[in-house]
Order: structure tokens, then sequence, then C-alpha cells
């Protein structure tokens, strides 16, 4: 049998990525929970306001295969310095955009942002199978998700309370983004000093026998055009494709527009749509971690996602139909509901993904979901947009939950075929050939022996 074990800088591994994820999440969100105080300060409407949003959508799509084969070619330790440092550098360049002037400037720095969040989305399922073992790798990867939902929360609860809407002083309102701008940048530059420090490309000894088996293939033999190739040949990971895209663009979607769906019914409870956001949010952590756990213990993948999804759909029918009903009571339990599922959603699309795809590359698969997520997402935030703006929020709401319909159906069409899980049972049903090597290859990987039979 392989050796394996457990490294314990995982954790710190784990911990570190969370956090400068956390952080890339937070600038995401920061604008678009302040529509109505950023369009008025930089004097622009309230689509370019979105736009603030939607550039990290659209910065992905094109970026996506060139981070992929960066992570494949020069390894883990390198694509978390590039996502940690854009992440500082975009923070610093929103600090020179205090000005109501200075759209274009605030906008380049986002770009900036969006940018990084390329090198950081990617990451989770790589790190949790690189780092960690077959009995906790699902949960690893949650809580890698979870930091990036955590950051989107603290973005709904504290702009709106470090940044409160002074229309007749603009110098007020300068100073209070400049508190929050200056604070992120702060710590964005801690995280990558931390990041330079305990980011390791893989640890001494891998952690399961699928990665065993993977580190002991010699490098020659990865490509990652056939590795593309593969996925794209694969029809269970081409239908997820398609589902996850579907379900996270319509979180993403829900997340842009949530400030003017709620003050469109509750006027001046700009306050509350954030709180409201974060408890969306952190319903969605919760079902992240029960998730992680439940597939470390079940491995039930199929089974899982497609009730979470089916779940999802009803919990985004209830929160349209309540939405204007004049009780925040009600939207904050609807939206919590609905964020419970949700955003609970997308771990189980990861570790699936890496499941039935295995041996081809975590980043790579992971990055073409966060390809159709933001490709969908777009859509559905300019679409739902032009709904709310023209008709109401519910036109809009009506709109996605057609769409989430058509992933479930989607869903259920995917064979579960658990290749990975397999091989750390001792099933080698499968050729090893397109392997992802977490460059550079240590020497001692290939002193590994494999049996014939694990």
């Amino acid at each position: 049998r392989l050796e394996t074990r457990l490294s314990r800088r995982r954790l710190a591994v784990l911990a570190v990525f969370s956090c400068y994820s956390l952080v890339n999440a937070f600038q995401w969100i920061q604008y678009s929970i302040l529509s109505n105080v950023f369009a008025g300060f930089y004097g622009v409407s309230f689509t370019q306001i979105d736009w603030l949003s939607m550039v990290y959508m659209v910065a992905y799509v094109p970026l996506i295969l060139p981070a992929t084969w960066l992570l494949d070619a020069r390894g883990l330790r390198l694509t978390a310095l590039l996502g940690a440092g854009l992440n500082a550098l975009g923070a610093w360049l929103k600090c020179g955009s205090l000005a109501p002037r200075r759209y274009p400037l605030t906008l380049a720095a986002q770009a900036v942002c969006a940018v990084a969040q390329v090198f950081i989305l990617g990451l989770p399922s790589r790190i949790a199978s690189v780092w960690f073992g077959p009995t906790e790798v699902s949960t690893a990867c949650a809580v890698a998700v979870l930091g990036n939902q955590l950051g989107t929360a603290i973005g709904f609860l504290l702009p709106p309370v470090l940044v409160p809407n002074t229309p007749n002083d603009i110098d007020l309102m300068a100073h209070n983004i400049g508190i929050m701008f200056y604070g992120t940048a702060i710590v964005s530059t801690l995280l990558f000093f931390l990041t330079g420090v305990v980011f390791e490309e893989k640890p001494k000894y891998p952690p399961s026998h699928s990665q065993a088996v993977l580190q002991n293939k010699p490098p020659e033999d990865y490509s990652y055009k056939q590795s593309i190739i593969n996925l794209f040949k694969n029809i269970p990971f081409i239908l997820l494709l398609v589902s996850y895209g579907i379900m996270t663009g319509a979180f993403y979607s829900v997340s842009t527009l949530l400030n003017q769906m709620i003050v469109t019914h509750y006027e001046g409870e700009e306050v509350n749509a954030g709180r409201i956001g974060l408890t969306l949010v952190v319903a969605g952590m919760v079902g992240s971690i029960i998730c992680g756990l439940w597939l470390d213990y079940t491995k039930t993948y199929k089974q899982t996602t497609l009730i979470v999804y089916i779940l999802s759909f009803i919990g985004l029918l209830v929160f349209t139909f309540t939405l204007d009903l004049g009780y925040l009571i009600v939207v904050f339990v609807t939206g919590g509901v609905l964020g419970f599922f949700m955003t609970g959603y997308l771990p189980l699309g990861f570790e699936f993904a890496v499941e039935i795809t295995y041996p081809e590359s975590e980043g790579t698969s992971s990055g073409l979901l966060n390809a159709s997520a933001q490709i969908f997402g777009i859509v559905f935030t300019l679409v739902q947009g032009k709904l709310t703006t023209d008709y109401s929020p519910r036109a809009g709401n009506i709109f996605l939950c057609a769409w989430i319909f058509v992933g479930i159906i989607l869903t259920a069409l995917i064979k579960s075929d658990l290749r990975r899980h397999n091989v750390n049972s001792g099933i080698m049903n499968l050729d090893v050939k397109a392997v992802p090597v977490d460059s550079p290859v240590d020497p001692e990987s290939t002193t590994l022996k494999i049996q014939s039979a694990l």
C-alpha cells in the first residue's frame, strides 16, 4: 500500500486561504449593497454600480483557462500568491478613488480584484485534495468555500454600518468610505505576507491514496490540453457544468440586486437590506458545512446535490411571493432558508465534479464550473436587473425560478461515477493518464511504489 500521512500545516494553509478569499468576496459585494450611496457619491447610474459587481464575472471567463494552466504548470504556491497579491493591490488602488469624479479609477481597482478572484475561486477543491485525507476532504472544501461566503456576509453587514447614506454631506461620505477602503487594504496586505509564509506546493507525504497515485506519475505524462478535452468529453461533467452555472449564477444575481429588491418594497431600509444579505449568506455557510460533513460521511454526491437543488428552487419561490408582504421579518426568514440551500450548494458542486472527473485536475474542473457560474451570473444579473427596474422584483425572481427548474432536470440526468472515492477505497477500475501535477514535483514522490491492487 502507498504511504500516506496528514500534515499539520494543512490547517494553516486552509485558514490563510479562507481569510484572503474572504477579503476578495468582501470587495466584490461592498459596492452593490450600497448601490444608492455609491451612485450618489460618484454621480453615476445604478447600472454603472452594478458593473462594479459584474466586472468580477466578466474578468473570470476569459482568464480562467490561463489561470488553471498556471495552477497546473507552476503550482499551488504561486497561484495563491498571485491571488492574495492582486487582492491587496486592488484594495490600495481603491484608496485613490475617494472623490466623486473618480468612478473610472474605482472600476479599474475593482477589475484588479476581479483578476485576483480568478486565482482564488478554483482553489478550494485543489487545496482539499492535495492537503486533506479522504474522510475530511469534502469538509475541507466546504470550509475553503465558507471563507468566500463569510466575506460576502461581512460585505452585506459592515458597509451599511460604516457608510451611512449622507447625501447632503459628501465629505463625510468620502471619509466613511475611506475608513472601509483603507481597512480592507491593510488586512489584505497582511494576508498576502501570511500566504508567502504558510503556503507550500504540497505536503511531504500525500494525504490519500488517490493523491499518491497522481503524484507518482511522471510530469511528462500530463497534458493540459488533453485534460480540457477529456473534461468536455465527460457528459456527466457537462451536465454538472450547466446546472452549477445556473444555480451559482442565480445566487450572484440575487446578491447583486438584493439592495434594489429590498428598497423597492421597503424604502429607506438599506441597513436591513444588508442584514438580510448577511442572513442569507450566514445560513448558506451553515448549509455548506453540513453538506460537507454529510458528503464525507455518506459519499451520496448526486442524491445530496439533487435534493439541495430542489429545496433551493422551493426557497426562491417562497422568497419571491413573500417579498412584498410588508413584513421585514418574513423576508429575513425566507432569505435565510434560500441562502441555506442556494449557498450550501457551492461546495457540493466542486466535490461532485472532482469525483466524476478524477484523475483530471481539480483546479481545471473547478475553474470551468466557476466560469459557467460567471457567464450565467452576468446574463442573469442583466436580465433580472432589467425586469426588476421595468416591472417588479417578482418578475426578475420568477425568471430565475424558471432557470433553476431547468437545473433540477439536468442534475437528475447526471450519472454518478465516484472515481476518486473508488481509488481511495482500493478499487482501481480506471486508467490514470491525465495527471495534474502540483509543480514543482518533489523527487521523493517518485519513490512511491504502486502495487497492482491498492
